[in-house]
């Protein structure tokens, strides 16, 4: 507003004998200007950018102003306030909370020469645009302060949350209701499997709660009939329990019906509300006509409404829609439609169903819900967040945004996944080559990894885009300290050890944490008979390598043995089919230059080896993937290995139980699995594949 005055005085000011061109004027003040967050969002981002050296180096110390006068200068019409919000926030999510080093006073020094800059950012920043140091735990993010979020009961003091003459009695009635307690939900839509995405949401709202003692409700926003089945319910339970989450108590939008309905009641009694006939396709697009109906009488409206509650409109023939204006330009969103499905609770007691925009605010009002924390695309919706709560007099929380969490080489979308299903690239929505949580866990994912994931990742503003190796990462830090250790061969080649030391098979033992042997051991038949790698002996080996071949012997794990090679038998076309060789202690001659696993009197069983789905980072992006996502597909996604061979102390294994395989990776049990018939899904290699950028 300040702006747009001082815009006019100088106008006037410069145009002092001229009669006022009202175009030019309007323009100059920035009238029918609106500036989106989106917009807000990327000019602070790229401001940052452009400082961001310096800030890694200077942290808190830094000139914060500089960044709002460069962001306010390329949006000279934006909000204040919500710049500023914005700087807050992106200068958290890069530099963490602020330290006790931060909080000293600036001390005076010389001003760093260039070289002297460049090189201590250089040790600052890491790969892959992550801070150097440790990652603060997801707790640790989360506790009191360290979001800059409101307390309960303070909602007033937040930026952009609007007030009424009320506000302050019913923050007060909520506080009584409370205690003051923190109280949060996670709100998914019952109509599919969560994903890599869902994780972080889980993560922020109920660790946000747990962090400050609160509690977090599992709500299912189970407005849509049509496409909401069992299955989900049951499946987004069990997954917010995997990753270690318990709800305060499981609530669903239908709860609410019979008062949400009473709500829309008064809603056109107080003429905020109206029914309207404009179809579904009037009212596309970024310009829709204004309703012809939106002025009606009251109680016209109020005869309409109940009649569609009766049954007595057909789909899409009316809706009831809401007077406002929505950050995004979008007028009088609708707040109730016509749905003849039966609903899978209610059955067919209601034949009209509320929207995302009319419930879940009220929704959060009833729970008394504290912060409403969601993804940056519903910051389009805070208006009519605000505004509903408001003209009905009930209390209001505070919706708080953050940034999406997406991976490369990965599509998360229903409608895509189904279509994955249905060209047969994929088995199901738990295929372990997809990014929903249930493929994850199938594929042997520890939920442990996925919370460090997230906690990596951190409580971003912006949209993150991560890349997979990156999930990998953390997934190989859990599995290193609890994944016991197992010896398997892929590609078997028989081995006869000629000379074998004893008159039968014996057992070793096998450390389950060779770094860490107070773990235990398991013991492993050895024998006169076992079976090596095939890539693990050579005729004629290449320099430099160290395994198997004429003149050069090795060692096989765990057995205190080095086997030499003394004879090669191949079928008649030439194909290697065993090797004899004999063996000596470890100790009775010079060390081996390599050891390498083998199995001896192995349970046969199927491996899975996952590649990624997608060939590009980006398979939903035409400018990428011109023929799109379903012509990106790796060929080389999947490769089954029907008859591997593996110790015998994984035959006992149970679907889900994790082990890594030595040199080879980590592995986990298949729920296809079957008594006497083991199928383990590769998780992760061992290493980062250094081709995986």
């Amino acid at each position: 507003m300040e702006r747009a005055a001082s815009a006019a005085l100088e106008y006037v000011r410069s145009h002092p004998l001229e009669p006022i061109n009202t175009v030019d004027f309007e323009q100059e003040c920035g009238v029918g200007v609106v500036v989106t967050p989106e917009q807000i969002e990327e000019a602070v981002e790229a401001t940052i950018n452009r400082h961001r050296p310096q800030l890694l180096v200077e942290r808190y110390h830094f000139n914060m102003g500089l960044l709002m006068g460069e962001a306010r200068a390329m949006l000279k019409w934006a909000d204040g306030k919500m710049i500023k919000h914005e700087v807050d926030m992106q200068v958290l999510h890069l530099l963490g909370p602020k330290t006790e080093t931060d909080l000293e006073k600036k001390p005076k020094v010389a001003k760093p020469r260039p070289e002297e800059t460049d090189q201590r950012t250089a040790r600052d920043v890491v790969e892959n645009g992550e801070p150097a140091g440790q990652t603060l735990s997801l707790m640790e993010q989360l506790q009191g302060e360290a979001l800059k979020f409101h307390k309960p009961g303070e909602n007033y003091k937040t930026p952009g949350y609007v007030t009424t003459p009320h506000t302050m009695d019913l923050l007060k009635q909520h506080l009584e209701i409370t205690g003051g307690q923190v109280r949060t939900r996670f709100p998914p839509e019952p109509n599919g499997i969560l994903h890599i995405g869902h994780a972080k949401a889980i993560n922020f709202n109920f660790g946000y709660a747990k962090a400050n003692k609160g509690i977090c409700f599992l709500r299912f926003d189970d407005t849509n009939p049509e496409k909401e089945e069992a299955k989900f319910f049951t499946a987004i339970c069990d997954m917010v329990a995997w990753l270690g989450y318990t709800p305060y108590k499981v609530t669903y939008a239908s709860d609410y019906f019979d008062q949400l309905y009473a709500w829309a009641v008064e809603l056109i009694h107080r003429g905020q509300a109206y029914v309207c006939h404009q179809r579904g396709e009037e009212l596309k697009g970024h310009n829709p006509p204004p309703s012809p109906w939106r002025e009606r009488p009251v109680e016209e409206s109020l005869l309409l409404f109940e009649a569609m509650r009766k049954g007595k409109f057909a789909e899409g023939e009316a809706t009831l829609r809401m007077k406002l204006v929505m950050e995004d330009g979008k007028m009088d969103p609708v707040a109730y439609r016509v749905k003849y499905t039966p609903h899978h609770r209610t059955g067919d007691t209601w034949c009209i169903y509320p929207t995302y925009d009319y419930t879940h605010c009220l929704c959060d009002s009833i729970e008394h819900i504290t912060h409403s924390l969601c993804t940056k695309e519903f910051q389009a919706r805070r208006s009519s967040y605000f505004w509903l709560c408001n003209a009905l007099d009930v209390y209001c929380p505070v919706q708080w945004e953050y940034g999406r969490l997406n991976l490369h080489y990965a599509v998360v979308s229903k409608r895509k996944i189904l279509q994955l299903v249905a060209a047969g690239a994929v088995r199901d929505w738990d295929d372990p080559r997809l990014f929903t949580l249930t493929a994850l866990r199938r594929r042997g994912f520890p939920p442990e990894a996925i919370n460090n994931f997230c906690a990596r990742v951190g409580v971003t503003v912006a949209q993150t885009t991560m890349e997979p190796h990156l999930l990998e990462a953390c997934v190989r830090d859990v599995l290193n300290d609890t994944a016991p250790r197992a010896m398997a061969v892929l590609e078997p080649l028989q081995v006869i050890i000629t000379n074998f030391p004893a008159a039968k098979s014996f057992d070793v033992q096998v450390p389950n944490f060779p770094a860490d042997e107070t773990k235990g051991f398991h013991q492993v038949p050895f024998g006169p008979i076992v079976f090596i790698e095939r890539t693990d002996f050579k005729e004629e080996p290449e320099p430099g390598y160290k395994r198997l071949a004429w003149g050069q012997p090795v060692g096989l794990r765990h057995t205190g043995y080095v086997i030499q090679l003394q004879h090669v038998v191949k079928d008649p076309c030439g194909f290697v089919e065993s090797l004899e060789v004999t063996c000596r202690q470890a100790d009775a001659g010079e060390k081996p230059k390599a050891f390498i696993h083998w199995v001896s009197q192995p349970v046969t069983c199927e491996i899975r080896l996952y590649e990624r789905l997608f060939q590009h980072k980006n398979p939903e992006d035409p400018a990428e993937v011109p023929g799109g996502f379903l012509s990106d597909l790796n060929p080389a996604s999947l490769q089954v290995v029907v008859a591997a061979l593996v110790d015998c102390s994984v035959a006992l294994a149970k679907p889900f139980d994790k082990f890594q395989f030595e040199r080879l990776g980590y592995f986990s049990v298949d729920p296809d699995s079957r008594q006497g018939q083991l199928v383990f899904n590769r998780t992760v290699t061992l290493k980062e594949d250094p081709g995986k950028v």
